[in-house]
């Protein structure tokens, strides 16, 4: 990000962070956070359990099945596991063994490589949550799966709720996780709400649930290209550059708490700027963005 706002791209677009003098911005209440590839390392541990559970399935009997299967699974993650092998397999329950075997795999590949966190996750998370902005951590994964990497990452207590596709209802690119989170957490409007991910899913779920503003990351399965075509307001690195985006101020390269301990978020005034100090638990708002989308 430069000194102005903008979020740099090695392509012509740029999402531009800057206030605008006549719109009314919504104070922060809620960032819903993707699992894998956004607060979660991946290493790949999810492509090679659906590849294991798609030979299962009987899916990949020769090398072109194979790739075409890589290729959907690469094109939907972020989506509900059980959903991608019903649009691979066509059948319920064919695809409800697929999916028994992917997270049994997963299970596996989780115990003998073990999972590691997106550098900087659990001070932003805190970061939010003492300045009373609450955060929800969403996936595709099934409950167990779940618990299986928040039990790993040993972030029992980090997030105010965690849900699965399947406690919302649908899951990505629907809208329903992260207007569960709404829900669960007792937020009071969805432009209140950031929601963020890695995948062209997770941008669709939070434009099509109103969120007020949308962010990519590069930790995962998508490039910048896909996030921004995907409608995403902005793309950043990874999830250590929120902070930033959302209107936080650090002095001291690390994430500072205000003095007062007022937790209170109150909107930019009409002079602001982002180029302006803005207190980390006492004035942060959802800044106006233009990005690709038009949103």
């Amino acid at each position: 990000m430069t000194p102005d706002g903008r979020i740099t791209s090695e392509f012509d677009d740029t999402a531009i962070i800057e206030p605008e003098e006549d719109d009314e911005l919504a104070d922060l209440e809620l960032v819903v956070l993707d699992l894998a590839g956004t607060t979660v390392i991946d290493d790949g541990l999810v492509e090679r359990a659906f590849a294991r559970a798609a030979d299962a399935a009987g899916l990949t009997a020769t090398e072109e099945d194979r790739a075409g299967v890589v290729d959907y699974v690469r094109r939907t993650m972020g989506q509900s596991k059980a959903s991608v092998f019903r649009g691979l397999t066509g059948d319920d329950d064919q695809a409800q063994h697929a999916n028994a075997v992917f997270e049994s795999a997963y299970a596996e590949l989780v115990a003998s490589d073990g999972v590691r966190a997106v550098p900087g996750t659990e001070d932003l998370i805190r970061l939010l949550r003492d300045a009373g902005v609450a955060v929800a951590l969403t996936t595709g994964f099934s409950r167990a799966t779940l618990d299986l990497v928040i039990d790993a990452l040993g972030w029992a207590d980090l997030a105010d709720v965690t849900l699965s596709a399947e406690e919302a209802g649908r899951g990505r690119p629907y809208p329903d996780l992260p207007l569960t989170a709404l829900l669960r957490t007792g937020t009071t409007a969805v432009d209140g709400v950031v929601v963020v991910g890695d995948t062209a899913s997770d941008i669709a779920s939070g434009i099509a649930a109103g969120a007020g503003l949308v962010v990519g990351v590069l930790t995962g399965a998508h490039d910048e290209r896909t996030l921004l075509d995907a409608g995403a307001d902005a793309v950043v690195d990874s999830v250590a550059d929120l902070a930033e985006l959302l209107g936080f101020h650090d002095e001291d390269d690390d994430f500072a708490d205000d003095e007062d301990g007022d937790d209170d978020f109150d909107e930019f005034d009409d002079e602001d700027s982002l180029d302006d100090d803005v207190d980390s638990e006492d004035d942060s708002a959802l800044a106006s963005v233009e990005g690709p989308g038009g949103r």
